[in-house]
């Protein structure tokens, strides 16, 4: 899924926990109180071992704390049906109490991960897995208590699912290698890195920071749940592929984002340990699966075939399809939906290196308008149809702000007003293009559609 979409239901279900607050919901002050002794124990004795913390995920302010984040976060049922309705229908503390005594009483065992496929823009398929509610609530408990042990860990190289990091500070921080003289770039693909991150080198990245071997084995059953998945017709079928060979994590799990850090931290490590960042001036930026290698000089190609190395060891494939380098201003190349090029100022025509949207991420954009004003949804009303046309603008403005973004907001408005004319000239049957009818500014001012150049530029995701 193209980052820009990635909406609060595909982030990791803690992102409600590590934000404080989403609404009315707060981390309870015990719960923070944990998370700080433990985040403070790592950071001040780097080699300690956490020997004591199953009975953490067994709190009953911790789970009551998880269940609020996963009920939050929303997300279909998994294979048992389960919703959240039917939780509190049967009592949530009720359910939630019987969960922690099966944690207790060593009988807790997760069920099957129902997968699903969602389209990517290249037209094939990406595997979603959907855990059981009892699951997503033990995995979130269990990052209420891991993350705060190994964010102390992490390195500043990596901006996927951390606190005050996201896909916008990965974008930043390889603009200012750009502009700091870092122009020579490997932008790299890695193939189905989730899929394939090895359990065995995963667990060690897990033990170097927790020995207790009930946790130990709550990770690793996760990890070897087998997979639900429903044919063609109708069918169901399940799978122990990854229990098999050993290897791959579920995305859509709330301990996979957490799990893809820690193993790619390792490729980060060794890359600093065998001196390629000073030896190549050769800076990493990664966000999940994504990462580029900004290099002084003309060393990409030389970063590249280190890399490669490197990815070996570690059992992952490096995707020589889309894996290039690129040289800066006279090339371009794309980073979590953005293009990095050159561009020239409106003002005095100077030559600079700046960030805009990609051809990608406005196609992406400008199909998702069309789909939203299709003749399938004429029933709606004016009004309800502004309505779900400003959140989708609104979200992609929110996550595009940075750079010269103007003609990109120009465009897409443009398009969604000669769209959004056409859909009601096809509701009330009426012929003609409708301009004269519908002039932009009975949009904008009586049905209050979003105009991207003209959002309020106190707001965050208005500036560019």
């Amino acid at each position: 899924m193209p980052v820009e979409e990635r909406g609060l239901s595909s982030e990791p279900t803690l992102k409600v926990g590590r934000d404080r607050r989403l609404g009315n919901l707060a981390t309870p002050i015990s719960v923070q109180k944990l998370q700080t002794a433990l985040h403070a124990k790592a950071k001040e004795e780097p080699e300690f071992r956490f020997y004591a913390l199953y009975d953490k995920i067994c709190r009953t302010d911790v789970l009551r704390h998880a269940y609020a984040c996963c009920r939050a976060n929303k997300g279909a049922p998994g294979v048992d049906g389960l919703t959240f309705d039917d939780v509190e229908q049967y009592g949530q503390e009720r359910w939630l109490g019987e969960l922690a005594q099966q944690l207790r009483e060593r009988t807790y065992r997760p069920e099957a991960v129902r997968r699903v496929f969602i389209p990517k823009p290249n037209g094939k398929l990406r595997p979603l897995g959907i855990p059981r509610l009892a699951e997503r609530v033990c995995q979130t408990a269990a990052m209420l208590v891991l993350e705060p042990i190994f964010e102390a860990d992490l390195p500043p190289e990596q901006h996927a699912y951390r606190q005050n990091r996201n896909a916008q500070s990965a974008v930043r921080e390889v603009h200012g290698l750009l502009t700091s003289g870092y122009k020579d770039v490997v932008d790299a693909d890695l193939s189905g890195y989730f899929d394939t991150i090895p359990h065995v080198e995963l667990m060690k990245s897990v033990t170097r920071r927790v020995i207790d071997r009930q946790v130990l084995h709550l990770v690793k059953m996760w990890l070897d749940a087998p997979v639900e998945e429903v044919d063609k017709r109708g069918r169901k079928k399940r799978t122990t592929t990854n229990r098999d060979i050993k290897q791959g994590i579920p995305q859509g799990s709330p301990i996979s984002p957490l799990l893809s850090n820690l193993y790619m931290r390792r490729f980060i490590l060794g890359w600093k340990k065998a001196g390629l960042e000073q030896r190549l001036s050769a800076r990493i930026v990664n966000y999940a699966d994504d990462l580029v290698i900004c290099c002084k000089g003309s060393r990409a190609k030389v970063a590249l075939d280190a890399m490669r190395q490197m990815m070996t060891k570690l059992k992952l494939t490096v995707n020589e399809d889309k894996t290039r380098t690129c040289r800066l201003p006279e090339g371009e190349f794309d980073f979590l939906g953005y293009t990095f090029g050159r561009r020239y100022s409106s003002k005095n025509g100077r030559p600079y290196i700046a960030t805009r949207p990609s051809k990608k991420s406005i196609k992406r954009m400008i199909e998702a308008i069309h789909v939203q004003t299709s003749r399938n949804l004429e029933w709606l009303d004016a009004g309800e149809m502004v309505t779900r046309l400003n959140q989708k603008l609104g979200g992609w403005a929110n996550y595009f702000c940075l750079g010269p973004v103007t003609p990109a907001y120009r465009f897409i408005d443009k398009y969604t007003t000669t769209r959004l004319r056409r859909w009601l000239c096809k509701k009330h049957k009426q012929h003609g293009k409708g301009i004269k009818r519908y002039p932009d500014e009975y949009f904008y001012e009586q049905l209050g559609l979003i105009r991207l150049p003209k959002l309020p530029q106190g707001l965050p995701w208005a500036k560019a």
